[in-house]
């Protein structure tokens, strides 16, 4: 496994680095960057086709950063510079564990003074610039596109995503959450699909509905977005090593897989960031030495090839389903079926309810996928009103 890049460049060359970059970070950069590509290319075209409308708003040029701007702005570099060089001046310490030192109270007071003042510069150079172009600010009306709220909308998307993801993964194993609340805050493990993707798609129709963007069409568009985010990111869950396995697996590979690798099977991840297992790798470099006792299904490397697959097939059917909210039924279906299956061999906290045992996520994954065939009848089946947008009230 290779939890940070630095097990990466030992197994390519055989010298080991510690750098603080972890490949779950990394990946989820990544596929955060990918749904971005995918969420303004449609809608730039739902744009184009007048699906989704423009927002007529006033704007104000030449709005110079307020005190309080200036404050924040130079607290955050503060903070920023604190922390960082803080790890350079004593990088062998905190490169292995980056995460602990950034939530911890360690830093450099020289750093935190020399962020301070890079802050307090560049306001100082972007009021001058302002007042340069703009002598008076000027307010004037202007057409705002959906597409150009689109790194609001991610950060939306991000910060309810991470709170939904945490919330239900600590709903899921409260035992172990009310026993070590910051260690569990701060892991990179125990990070719930569904958890994410519930809240995160609160926070956007929330943000989306101020701008008056038509819900039905905006679903639709985050539909092969977070299809493909989530097959990117399951990249990163098996790369990393990050717990969200499957059951063990002691059976023989299956002929028909003959030609594959072994670890396609069963794998025991070895150097796992979560360090799971009690067997040492005592020629692993880094903190990251433990393997499982045994091979277990690989099931983010399964999730993150159907989850691609099925952002194909989405982004392949998206033009021929014209009606608004018909994308989105058909993602909640094949969400709901993937994940159902996959929890089948997965390892997940079970849930006991009338003598049946069954985790959160399949639960998610029946109710999704019932309420993507339910939604999907509904738009088939009902009337169209004339000159009536396309919105859920």
């Amino acid at each position: 496994m290779y939890p940070t890049l630095s097990y990466l460049i030992f197994d390519i060359t055989g010298k080991y680095y510690p750098l603080p970059f972890f490949t779950f970070g990394i990946m989820m950069a990544i596929s955060f960057a990918a749904a971005y590509i995918i969420f303004v290319r449609e809608f730039k075209r739902k744009e184009q086709e007048g699906i989704v409308p423009f927002e007529r708003v006033n704007k104000t040029f030449g709005t110079v950063p307020s005190m309080t701007d200036n404050i924040v702005n130079a607290l955050v570099g503060g903070i920023i510079g604190f922390k960082i060089i803080g790890l350079i001046m004593d990088y062998s310490k905190h490169s292995e564990n980056p995460q602990e030192y950034i939530l911890s109270m360690q830093g450099s007071f020289i750093g935190l003074l020399v962020g301070v003042a890079i802050a307090v510069y560049t306001s100082y150079a972007d009021t001058l610039k302002i007042k340069k172009q703009y002598p008076e600010p000027i307010t004037k009306e202007v057409n705002q596109y959906p597409h150009e709220l689109m790194g609001n909308i991610l950060m939306v998307a991000a910060l309810s995503g991470l709170f939904g993801a945490k919330l239900f993964d600590a709903m899921e194993r409260w035992d172990e959450f009310v026993a070590h609340p910051i260690e569990q805050l701060a892991s990179f493990s125990g990070l719930t699909f569904y958890g994410g993707l519930i809240c995160g798609a609160i926070g956007v129709i929330w943000y989306t509905r101020k701008h008056k963007i038509p819900l039905l069409p905006l679903l639709d568009i985050g539909a092969p977005a977070m299809m493909l985010a989530y097959g990117v990111g399951r990249i990163g869950c098996q790369l990393a090593g990050d717990g969200d396995w499957g059951i063990v697996n002691t059976a023989p590979k299956p002929g028909w897989m003959s030609f594959l690798p072994d670890w396609m099977w069963a794998f025991d991840y070895p150097r796992n960031v979560a360090h799971e297992g009690t067997r040492i790798l005592y020629d692993a470099p880094g903190t990251f030495n433990t393997a499982l006792e045994a091979p277990v299904f690989p099931t983010p490397f399964y999730e993150a090839i159907l989850g691609i697959l099925l952002f194909i097939f989405l982004w392949n059917i998206r033009k021929r389903l014209v009606k608004p909210g018909l994308l989105w039924c058909v993602y909640l279906i094949v969400n709901g079926i993937e994940r159902f299956c996959v929890e089948r061999i997965r390892v997940n906290p079970p849930y006991h309810f009338a003598g049946l045992a069954f985790s959160q996520a399949t639960m998610i994954a029946s109710m999704l996928f019932i309420v993507g065939i339910g939604m999907g009848a509904y738009l088939l089946l009902r009337k169209e009103k004339p000159q009536q947008d396309e919105t859920l009230a």
